[in-house]
């Protein structure tokens, strides 16, 4: 007979087999797209967790630790599971319910239940990418931003101007081009996962020289 799990206790709630679970089965794109800031892939991700992630594809401190009280203040309080309670000031965000976090004013790219939907990708670049068909400029983005505002929805403009102001800062070329394919990769949640091999790879290599 096979040994029950041991209890972990209650220091990290979400901590569970049932809040692991998630990776057991299909992602959805969503759920993909935030899997990479789950360090220790319990299911449960914690701000120390979130900047942790950030450092790890090129942020520096600063941005790392705003975007990590941020977003996990911005979006987990929505995705704590039913009948539990969150830890106090732990701000968790479980990777399960991550569609609870959406916000308003968006780019509507993941619907609902945090499925990809092509046609709000592609629209993108279709309505704002005007200086070329395959990237957007720093006022395309700012464009893209505006357009997706809903009134007095100030929550949905400040976690949208975040999000695509850390991206750009970050993934820009030397032209100031934020590529479509760079756009797509963090939708499937594949960007995180190459910028924190190339960062490696640089640091490696400056150790050989």
């Amino acid at each position: 007979m096979a040994a029950e799990p041991a209890d972990t206790g209650s220091s990290k709630p979400g901590s569970s087999s049932s809040m692991a679970d998630v990776y057991k089965g299909e992602l959805t794109p969503l759920q993909r797209h935030v899997a990479f800031f789950d360090r220790d892939k319990d299911g449960v991700i914690y701000p120390s967790e979130t900047y942790e992630g950030f450092r790890a594809i090129g942020a520096g401190v600063s941005l790392s630790a705003f975007s990590a009280l941020f977003i996990n203040g911005l979006l987990g309080p929505k995705t704590v599971p039913e009948n539990e309670k969150a830890p106090a000031f732990k701000l968790p965000i479980y990777v399960k319910n991550i569609h609870k976090g959406k916000h308003g004013s968006d780019s509507g790219v993941y619907d609902a239940n945090g499925r990809f939907v092509p046609e709000k990708f592609e629209e993108i670049f279709k309505k704002h990418a005007h200086t070329r068909p395959d990237a957007l400029t720093g006022k395309e983005l700012q464009e893209l931003l505006k357009a997706n505002r809903e009134p007095k929805d100030f929550k949905g403009w400040l976690g949208g101007f975040t999000e695509w102001k850390v991206l750009y800062s970050l993934c820009k070329d030397e032209k100031g081009f934020l590529h479509k394919d760079t756009v797509r990769a963090v939708y499937d949640g594949s960007l995180f996962e190459r910028l924190e091999k190339e960062r490696k790879f640089k640091e490696s290599t400056k150790k050989k020289c």
